[in-house]
């Protein structure tokens, strides 16, 4: 499954390609805050205008080498804290690029091939335990370091160190549930490459920058007992895919970042801090000064902001006064579905998403 070159990845996801569970934004909306899990249906997904895709393009020119320094100190990280007998577990999508970015540094700097996989893990329902098995039959005696491309508030974070833990507790395994992120905006996590909320280019397209992958679905009516988590593959989009251009452009910095890698490495080990969770701080004064009960409505960070105006239905966008000039893609996208903008400095992210209550309607 998946564009990306067989060496880069295997997907441990059920090919879920021929099935159509597709639903309209507002369809889905309405179905999730019914109380319909969202891993049991996906969104259709958003074509991007041409503006937009020229937008992605500039982003990725803008930024394909703070990319890359993140991806080396967030690497150089994994290998002091695991070293080389390690496999890459990349969650599923938004993991999945900055997996095979890792990998491909690994493999730059040391000449090492570390295995790497992508799995589902699904807020609520937990990680797919059948990839956790096939992974540890595959490689007995290695560790696996948990990779994902950004932390919001950290519910992904919390998700997993509950899976793990019962994992462990079922299984008598000894995995570590420290999640290793390219950007940790959310303050959540110790295995991070930055913690500024920055535009992450792949942040900006869905499955075309994923390996043309879907999101990860968990419904009973098509996975069964043994199976692994389900996803889609979009062979009819791969016109469009830009997913391993998006992983060469990047890659092409590794020869110009080991000073910047060192030092950004260095100063991560010598701060040594644990997370202290800032980002939940801006989540409380976001619900206050906004009026929100379900916290699952806000979604802090560039990366989350995106994906609330590619696949929710939004009802407005926060946006920090000092971000507002690097936050080109979302002030597109929210023109482009007419969603209001507000200034608010009340937070420690770039920006935030508020989904739309039903009951506001």
């Amino acid at each position: 499954m998946g564009s990306y070159p067989e060496k880069d990845v295997t997907f441990l996801l059920k090919d879920l390609s021929e099935i159509t569970m597709e639903k309209s934004t507002d369809e889905r909306e309405q179905a999730i805050q019914q109380g319909t899990h969202y891993s049991e249906m996906l969104p259709i997904e958003y074509k991007p205008t041409e503006e937009y895709m020229k937008l992605f393009y500039a982003s990725l020119e803008e930024t394909k080498h703070k990319v890359a320094v993140a991806v080396g100190v967030v690497a150089e990280q994994i290998v002091a804290e695991r070293g080389f007998q390690t496999v890459l577990a990349s969650l599923a999508r938004a993991g999945t690029p900055i997996g095979v970015l890792i990998k491909r540094y690994l493999a730059y700097k040391y000449d090492q091939n570390f295995a790497h996989y992508s799995i589902s893990i699904i807020r609520d329902r937990g990680i797919d335990e059948e990839a956790l098995r096939y992974i540890l039959n595959e490689h007995p005696g290695y560790s696996i370091s948990f990779i994902d491309g950004w932390t919001g508030k950290g519910a992904i974070t919390n998700e997993l160190t509950k899976s793990v833990s019962e994992f462990n507790k079922m299984t008598g395994a000894n995995l570590s549930s420290e999640l290793a992120v390219l950007a940790d905006p959310g303050d959540c996590s110790s295995l991070f490459g930055t913690r500024e909320d920055f535009l992450i280019p792949s942040a900006c397209l869905n499955s075309t920058v994923s390996g043309l992958v879907s999101r990860t679905v968990l419904n009973k009516r098509w996975i069964h007992k043994g199976d692994f988590h389900g996803a889609k593959y979009y062979s009819e989009l791969s016109s469009e895919d830009v997913s391993n251009l998006y992983v060469d452009t990047i890659c092409s910095q590794f020869p110009f970042i080991q000073n910047e890698v060192k030092s950004g490495f260095e100063a991560i080990a010598k701060e040594k801090r644990k997370p202290e969770w800032k980002g939940l701080e801006s989540i409380e004064n976001i619900q206050r000064d906004f009026g929100i009960t379900n916290n699952h409505l806000i979604k802090p960070g560039v990366g989350e902001t995106t994906r609330v105006l590619l696949r929710r239905v939004p009802w407005k966008i926060l946006v920090h006064p000092n971000a507002e000039m690097n936050l080109e893609h979302i002030l597109i996208l929210a023109r482009d579905r007419g969603v209001p903008i507000e200034e608010y400095s009340n937070m420690s992210y770039s920006c935030c998403g508020l989904i739309k209550p039903l009951e506001k309607e």
